[in-house]
């Protein structure tokens, strides 16, 4: 007999595993739980603050373990503890403290508040402050927040996260301009933009694009690297802004770069992370067959109100094609031309960067590049760059240090706002849905004014390269104690390239093609010294004097050269058409300043400053040239008085107020005020001179005076913080550009004629609502208004296409002016307009203003978790109450009151079409213009949006050897809440800041999703 040994079965063997460590597993915390019950002990204990007070939800854990507990409402704890474990105090606003019980049963434990959030240092105009000094209304931004959302621009990354701050994407076309508007507008022919001062570089953010994009800039802002950012502050109100004059009436953006430290080993940080990002909804067309209907009913209409025309439903466009028409309605096919510009866009972003020091040297090297390409073919947009910072100690006393940025921008640009030619989105909306691509011959052609959507991807031709270096040279000596010295020299250099060909498939090329080609450079550079000297007499009083000098100049160039005929289009260079022509420009202008501010503190309670500057700038009349900019402003911490030292539910009391002056010229042309002689200018054949501006010796800076109040208030340690701001800001000289009459032979005239006004109040609201070792939960959140009026302006200026703007005294900047539709008659089927003067007829007399593009109220919520290693950051975006005039669905509704290709949006479905029909859509007509009036205010829709801005989550692996590990995906514009019909409520066609809000062939933002990885070692 033989025996054989029988081998278990897997699930056997894994029986047996799982009960060895289950039975090793109750061994073990049986025996911890035996030796914990020999040793611990019930601890007991109160934790109060400075003044005595109990503190209820303070955590209380064992180092080294999970086991915890927290106070209770009068700050009282109980725990089991060894004695010589150590126990965790902690609480937010307070130092955390670690206790052993030894062999005491009760324990009183005094918390002391932390003081690292007032003493937090924030970069100021030439200098910096603690936190709890602040008199300015001034807002930091950690960049860290944002620096993953993909966008071109840090301005645009921004957005909703500062209080009374509005920024407006007005494209998802990547690296182009983005709006950026600090408490309002001030200006209605200057700049409305921020000054951006990087490293103590002004920076130029005008667009230096020549070449035509539909209204569209490229933003300049974009050739910086978000990566390379150290921290943001946004200065709002004049104590904050005074000190820069000219340049601080629209707010001042200060940007430090990140640098290395001294006594820091080498460390190394990679960023790298790839995505996708596409449309989050495109328009509805109609079908082919829908389409053609509509054109039947457009051609019918038309006959019945203008008999004469002979179009009745016998020759209707679309009938068979036996009786000579081009087929029913239903057999028509339909052509998806969005399917084929839009697309699935690769994103995509890597930057390296390396810091550290010696006792003596610290240094930040840094590289980049960012590839971004648009939903809407073939636009893209790439960045590289390179950072590099050194700081040196000469000696004890003596400090140089350069910073240095270079970057190259390429842009491939493609028309995505106004105009037929060329237009990407105008080509691709209105062509009908039913006609072919194709002619008879199978060639690719365009139709009703507008080129071939196939032929625009296959020869589009337009781009840019920008090459930009933005250095900084600095030197500091402490000359006293309490005095120092800086000085500097700082530059701002743009090398922008451009070049289009249009060849002769394309409308703008035809018949013998078009090349376009500008070369512009801008150069600004900045020399500054600052005298600075601090000093505390005993320990309440304490001063600081600060007094400076800033020469600047900015200088400007450019060439373009147009070439016109081509043998044939393997030719693009302009040298070799057959007919060429250039020219050339040259300005400059220079600015002088100087600049003073003194601050006085006692004993932390009472802060004062007083600042002024002076600016004189070329650009104005010879006794106008200087302009003078003072600031005053107080600040009580109220929270320093011994009748609320003792009271701790209040952490942090301050009431601060202040006035002061800023100026503007931005905007403004470098001879403004100069009379102006052209040459050239033919007469009889032979070069001549002619006048080209008249003079304006009394030309003057535009002025902005603003008042503001606010509180700083925290409670619970700081867990909950408040800050409340209002202000009034109102513009005095405003620049504006007046129409003059032909007969003077001059077309405008310079002047400081308008007056406009800003009124507002901030809310900024941060709690930390949960916070203990392993978990915490903090959530931010902002919300302004801000009401702009016109409070002077002689004549009302109309802008933007088809006259959609109207400036005018007593309303806002940027108010739309419609015809005012009532509804459609249910019997007619025709649009009803309200009829302002009552003469029984509609003109422009009937226009009317209705709404603006400001919105009533906007802001931010950001929610940051936290629980071990994961981490999670949602942000929303918000606006209530503005306007956007959807000028797509105008010319998508256009009824054939043009012509029948600009039926093709899918809401004419809902059009009139018998008696007793109720919308607001009439029937399609040819003849009354009424009922596709443009300007009719059917198109002005709500443009209020909720927005997903971003949603960020990621893990932190702990891996020896590595400082940090972190693995995350970041989603953008993940949903948009909103009544607007259009794709995108911020967007507009034009970068021009009087006409926005008005879209037309732009493409929205774009809904994106990336992957990424953090490493620092």
């Amino acid at each position: 007999m033989f025996f054989t040994k029988k081998e278990p079965s897997p699930n056997n063997q894994a029986g047996r595993l799982i009960k060895t460590i289950t039975t090793a597993a109750l061994l073990l915390f049986t025996l911890a739980g035996y030796s914990q019950q020999s040793n611990s002990a019930q601890v007991q204990g109160n934790v109060t603050d400075a003044g005595g007070e109990g503190l209820p939800g303070v955590n209380i854990h064992l180092k080294g373990t999970n086991i915890g507990t927290t106070t209770d409402a009068k700050g009282g704890f109980s725990i089991e503890a060894e004695p010589n474990a150590i126990l965790v105090v902690s609480y937010i606003g307070y130092t955390t403290q670690e206790i052993k019980p030894g062999n005491k049963g009760q324990l009183s434990v005094t918390l002391t508040a932390d003081q690292r959030q007032l003493n937090e240092v924030v970069v100021v105009g030439y200098g910096t402050q603690e936190r709890k000094n602040l008199i300015g209304s001034i807002t930091k931004v950690d960049p860290t927040d944002v620096k993953n959302i993909p966008a071109g621009s840090f301005d645009a990354q921004l957005q909703g996260k500062v209080p009374g701050v509005q920024i407006t994407s007005n494209t998802g076309v990547p690296g182009e301009a983005v709006t950026v508007r600090v408490r309002g507008a001030t200006s209605i022919n200057g700049d409305n933009d921020p000054l951006y001062v990087i490293d103590g570089v002004f920076m130029n953010s005008n667009s230096m694009q020549t070449i035509g994009t539909g209204g569209k800039a490229t933003s300049p802002i974009a050739d910086i690297n978000p990566n390379d950012i150290e921290s943001l502050e946004v200065l709002r109100d004049a104590e904050a802004t005074a000190l820069y004059g000219s340049r601080g009436a629209n707010g001042v953006i200060l940007i430090t770069t990140k640098r290395g430290k001294y006594n820091q080993k080498a460390k190394v940080s990679l960023n790298a992370s790839y995505g996708l990002a596409k449309a989050e909804k495109l328009w509805e067309l109609t079908t082919g067959p829908e389409h053609a209907q509509l054109v039947n009913e457009w051609w019918i209409n038309t006959g019945k109100d203008t008999p004469s025309l002979n179009r009745t439903e016998a020759n209707r466009p679309f009938r068979p094609a036996s009786e000579g028409g081009r087929g029913l309605p239903e057999e028509q096919k339909t052509y998806d031309r969005l399917g084929e510009i839009f697309q699935t866009a690769p994103v995509q972003n890597y930057d390296l960067s390396v810091s550290g020091g010696t006792a003596t040297t610290k240094y930040y090297i840094g590289g980049g590049y960012n590839s971004q390409e648009s939903i809407l073919k073939p636009i893209n947009f790439n960045r590289a760059s390179f950072k590099v910072n050194l700081d040196q100690k000469i000696s004890d006393k003596v400090q140089i240090g350069v910073s240095n940025s270079f970057a190259r921008t390429f842009r491939n640009q493609a028309r995505a706002g106004d105009g037929p030619a060329g237009g990407l989105l105008q080509a691709a909306l209105h062509t009908p849905t039913y006609l072919s691509p194709t002619n008879e011959n199978g060639e690719l052609v365009g139709r009703a004014g507008f080129d071939n959507v196939t032929l625009l991807l296959q020869h589009y031709d337009v781009k840019s390269v920008s090459l930009r270096y933005i250095g900084n040279l600095y030197a500091e000596a402490d000359i006293l104690p309490n005095l120092k010295f800086r000085t500097s020299w700082g530059l701002d250099y743009n090398n922008y390239d451009e070049n289009e060909y249009w060849n002769t498939f394309l409308i703008s090329g035809s018949p013998n093609g078009l090349a376009t080609a500008n070369n512009g450079q801008a150069t600004t550079w900045i020399n500054e010294q600052t005298l600075t000297y601090r000093h505390k007499i005993g320990t309440k009083h304490s001063f600081g004097i600060l007094i400076g000098n800033t020469i600047q100049s900015d200088l400007n160039t450019g060439t373009t050269s147009t070439g016109r005929g081509f043998a044939n289009n393997a030719f693009k260079l302009i040298s070799s058409a057959a007919t060429t022509t250039g020219s050339n420009s040259w300005s400059k202008k220079n600015l002088a300043s100087f600049f003073s501010r003194i601050d006085y503190n006692y004993g932390g309670k009472y802060l004062i400053d007083f600042s002024i500057r002076a600016d004189g700038s070329s650009s104005f009349g010879a006794d106008r040239r200087w302009g003078y900019f003072p600031s005053v402003g107080g600040a009580w911490r109220v929270k320093q008085e011994n009748f609320l030292k003792n009271v701790a539910v209040l952490s942090d009391l301050k009431i601060r107020a202040s006035y002061g002056v800023t100026g503007n010229q931005n905007g403004l042309g470098s001879f403004a005020a100069l009379g102006l002689w052209g040459s050239g200018s033919p007469y009889q054949g032979n070069p001549g001179i002619a006048p080209q501006q008249l003079a304006n010796p009394d030309l003057q800076w535009e002025r902005t005076n603003q008042f503001n109040a606010g509180a700083d208030i925290a409670f619970f340690g700081d867990r909950l913080g408040i800050e409340v701001n209002v202000y009034r800001k109102y513009t005095s000289n405003g620049l504006l550009s007046l129409t003059l009459p032909a007969t003077t032979g001059f077309a405008n005239y310079r002047s400081n004629t308008a007056e406009i006004s800003n009124k507002g109040f901030e809310l900024a609201i941060r709690s930390v609502n949960v916070q203990n070792s392993t978990f915490s939960w903090t959530t931010s959140f902002n919300v302004a208004r801000n009401i702009n009026k016109i409070e002077k302006l002689e004549n009302p200026l109309e802008y933007g296409s088809r006259s959609l703007i109207l400036l005018q005294q007593g309303q806002p900047l940027y108010s739309f002016w419609v015809y005012k539709q009532l509804y459609v008659d249910p019997q007619t089927g025709n649009t009803v307009y309200e009829d302002v003067n009552k003469d029984g007829k509609i003109t422009v007399a009937d226009r009317q203003i209705d709404g603006s593009i400001w919105p009533k109220f906007f802001g931010g919520l950001t929610n940051s978790i936290t629980y071990k290693g994961f981490d999670v950051n949602a942000f929303l975006a918000f606006q209530y109450g503005n306007k956007v005039y959807n000028h797509n669905k105008f010319f998508g509704e256009g009824g054939g009151a043009r012509d029948a290709a600009r039926i093709i949006f899918a809401s004419n479905n809902d059009r009139w079409q018998k008696p007793g029909d109720i919308t607001d859509v009439p029937r399609p007509d040819g003849v009354n213009v009424n009922n596709y009036r443009d300007g009719g205010s059917r198109w002005l829709e709500d443009g209020s949006f909720i927005r997903l801005r971003s949603l960020a989550i990621g893990y932190t692996i702990p891996v020896r050897g590595i400082s940090s590990l972190r693995l995350y995906v970041t989603g953008t514009n993940l949903f948009t809440i909103t009544k607007y019909t259009g794709l995108d409520p911020e967007s507009s066609s034009s970068s021009v800041q009087n006409e926005q809000g008005i879209d037309l062939g732009t493409p929205p933002q774009p809904r994106s999703v990336l992957v990424g990885v953090n490493l620092t070692f």
